[in-house]
């Protein structure tokens, strides 16, 4: 079986850039779904140590291997391989005719694109208020709070999913992956549009990490990102007693940090951003409030 590093290169020794850059990707990946690389091992069938190598760029992992990692971050594998190309050819002459543009011009151009993609969501979103973020921002605290004052149903997605799938989360997660786990996610968030038109809804952190269900969040819903100083996240989830995915993990202000740098740009495609940071609940409620004001008014 070829490595990854003997294809797509000419013909001469391995590159070791293309291997650091491999390893980089996965990582992000890794980042971005909250995945520690026991679960990303256990997923994927690779041994801890093999990717340990991979993502240090010593490793030199065949294809299969590849595209087993790339299913289990549920990504595909063209994302993680330097220089391969997973764009139609339309989005490829469209980011070519961008790099011919002036610098001045780009946010204009920007500015049309997403004037022109909300005109066409706007009336699927209805009044749906969707609150995401990494945990420990306030989510559920807020957008219980929201729901009461707007008299409309609240539903966290993640209770739900553990309602369908009739145990906690970490069991799910446990005895059937993660893949399950967005199934469900998508799954639930499909029936919570359909059955709502006005509804405040309370996301996991990593529903960014499935392109297709963060799509359909961003196109059917009011999206808000609630954030917080890193220092703040990791001290309201020492005081939920929840350390998921940092279980057992001595580094896990930097694995924090990692996730949320990970899914910050994904996290900004939200319409509003609002920072609760050193922010009492009744103050961040107030400033919540004043952002979805003008979305209820239709």
């Amino acid at each position: 079986m070829a490595s990854l590093q003997s294809l797509g290169m000419d013909g001469s020794r391995p590159d070791p850039a293309f291997g650091e850059e491999v390893g980089r990707r996965i990582r992000l990946g890794r980042a971005k779904r909250g995945m520690t690389r026991r679960q990303l091992a256990q997923e994927s069938g690779a041994s801890e140590r093999y990717l340990a190598q991979i993502e240090s760029g010593a490793g030199n992992p065949t294809i299969l291997v590849m595209r087993a990692i790339a299913d289990a971050l549920e990504m595909p594998i063209a994302e993680l391989v330097p220089e391969a190309r997973g764009r139609s050819s339309a989005l490829d002459r469209i980011v070519g005719l961008l790099g011919q543009l002036p610098p001045d011009e780009l946010p204009a151009i920007a500015e049309l694109i997403e004037t022109h993609s909300g005109r066409a969501a706007a009336a699927d979103r209805a009044q749906r208020i969707a609150l995401v973020g990494l945990r420990g921002a306030g989510k559920s605290t807020l957008g219980r709070n929201l729901a009461d004052k707007l008299d409309c149903p609240f539903v966290e997605l993640n209770r739900m999913i553990e309602q369908e799938y009739g145990a906690s989360l970490p069991m799910l997660i446990e005895m059937s992956g993660l893949a399950t786990f967005r199934r469900y996610e998508r799954a639930c968030l499909e029936r919570v549009i359909a059955d709502h038109g006005r509804v405040v809804i309370a996301t996991a952190g990593g529903i960014v990490s499935n392109p297709e269900t963060y799509a359909l969040l961003l196109r059917r819903t009011h999206a808000v990102w609630v954030i917080a100083k890193p220092e703040e996240h990791m001290s309201r989830v020492m005081q939920q007693g929840d350390f998921r995915p940092m279980a057992k993990n001595r580094e896990a202000m930097a694995d924090l940090v990692a996730i949320l740098e990970a899914r910050k740009a994904d996290y900004a495609r939200a319409e509003a951003k609002l920072d609760t940071s050193g922010a009492t609940v009744e103050q961040s409620l107030a400033k919540l409030n004043k952002i979805v004001s003008p979305w209820l008014k239709n």
